[in-house]
């Protein structure tokens, strides 16, 4: 369910969004875009005219309202706000033939794609993961305005999010923040408590000025508060039921595939081996435990040294074989005493999986006792108890009440039918309650 926490009208902050030496968006209210605005250098100009022409000619005959959706958290190994954005398009698409649909995200090349993707070229971050930053504001602005938006959806406070305000501006259309995470926070971890305060008072100056901010949970919502930020709508995130389901589960194939005996107990984590994650928290605890405990790590062990009970799996795209490695364990396990809500462990839920988590963040407000255990503290010796705790229990009865728990309560269908009322609310059109068939 959507929960409204506070109201407020949107503010525009005077050259907040706008790049140095740029015109005010504003000043452009109305005036199509043109390619010059768009160019980067000499070699790209011709990707730059092909893409523009593409995108426009997708969106001229279309009198549809459109959803844009725009972020740099779009990589070919993202986690959790990919699988939403793709699980929203196709979700549109089949049940909102009256609303148009578009991405526009950072990629290698600028191009437009068949699926409605638009990709625009933006340089590698260094050890980043195949993520992309892109440089310009301005620019950034122009595609998303480019794509003749009725509303914005932008999915982090960097470049796309800036720019997503400043074709706001430009279009006089609603844009809407979905805080997928916690900036000040992420800041605070990897360069410590100095970087904390500048970085949460440019987050809160972002996201004062969406007209909507949407919170994946209570604990994220908890901290915009605290920046400042009002207006906040609270819509967990949802699961493909379909795609991740317990049928999946081929305990000997994994067995097999990992050399191991029948009397082994798997605990499995995947993601990305971000340090948020914990990781190592995982690692130490299952060395406690002892046999017959191991941990399956599906793309999180990726540059960690070899060590004792721990296997370590590659990456996998395919959703269907991430769901049957979860689903062909014992128990997904999971150390992030920050995370701003954890879709993974929505799908290790939905695969019937019982679920052994922290006792903060937002997988608190996902797991209790009825789905799984929760470690008091993210440290080994706390996380081993709890493993511990599960087992003592009827494994796999908490999975099968993961699994209901999942499919009642966070399904995608209901997601999205909560965030179609937000587009409706911010935007004044109807198209966004109506599914297939004309009804509301």
């Amino acid at each position: 369910m959507i929960k409204r926490l506070k109201s407020r009208r949107r503010k525009i902050v005077e050259g907040d969004v706008v790049d140095s030496g740029s015109p005010d968006p504003r000043a452009l209210r109305g005036v199509p875009v043109q390619e010059a605005e768009l160019r980067l250098i000499p070699g790209l100009d011709e990707e730059v005219s092909e893409t523009l022409t593409a995108l426009k000619a997708a969106t001229a005959d279309d009198s549809r309202p459109r959803l844009v959706d725009t972020t740099m958290l779009f990589a070919p190994k993202s986690g959790g706000v990919k699988r939403y954005l793709m699980s929203k398009k196709a979700w549109l698409e089949a049940e909102r033939p009256d609303v148009a649909h578009s991405l526009v995200v950072p990629g290698p090349h600028h191009e437009m794609g068949t699926d409605g993707l638009v990709r625009l070229h933006a340089a590698k971050l260094p050890f980043g993961d195949g993520y992309r930053w892109p440089q310009s504001v301005r620019r950034w602005g122009a595609w998303v305005a480019a794509a003749n938006p009725a509303v914005i959806e932008a999915g982090d406070p960097y470049t796309p999010g800036q720019g997503a305000l400043e074709a706001g501006q430009r279009t006089g259309c609603p844009v809407i923040g979905f805080c997928h995470s916690d900036p000040a926070g992420l800041a605070a971890l990897h360069f410590g408590e100095w970087a904390k305060k500048p970085v949460e008072k440019r987050w809160a100056r972002l996201f004062g000025q969406f007209d909507r901010v949407v919170s994946p949970s209570r604990y994220i919502a908890r901290r915009l508060e605290e920046a400042g930020i009002r207006d906040i709508v609270i819509q967990p995130l949802g699961v493909d039921v379909k795609t991740f389901r317990p049928d999946r589960r081929d305990r000997e194939w994994l067995l097999d595939r990992l050399g191991l005996p029948d009397s082994a107990r798997l605990l499995c984590f995947a993601g990305r081996p971000a340090r948020e994650k914990n990781v190592d928290v995982l690692i130490e605890a299952v060395q406690k435990l002892g046999d017959p405990y191991h941990l399956v790590l599906v793309g999180a062990g990726q540059g960690l040294p070899a060590e004792e009970r721990v296997i370590s799996l590659p990456y996998e795209a395919n959703p269907k074989v991430v769901a049957k490695i979860i689903a062909s364990c014992d128990a997904f396990v999971h150390a992030n005493d920050k995370e701003p809500f954890g879709l993974i462990v929505l799908e290790a839920m939905a695969c019937g999986r019982a679920v052994v988590g922290i006792n903060a963040g937002g997988v608190k407000e996902t797991v209790d006792s009825s789905v799984g255990q929760l470690a008091r503290a993210a440290e080994p010796g706390a996380y081993a108890e709890a493993v511990r705790a599960l087992f003592e229990r009827d494994v796999e009865a908490v999975g099968a009440a993961a699994r209901t728990k999942a499919v009642e309560v966070f399904s995608w269908g209901r997601v999205f039918e909560g965030l179609c009322e937000v587009y409706a609310d911010v935007s004044g059109k109807d198209e966004f309650r109506r599914g297939r068939g004309g009804n509301a």
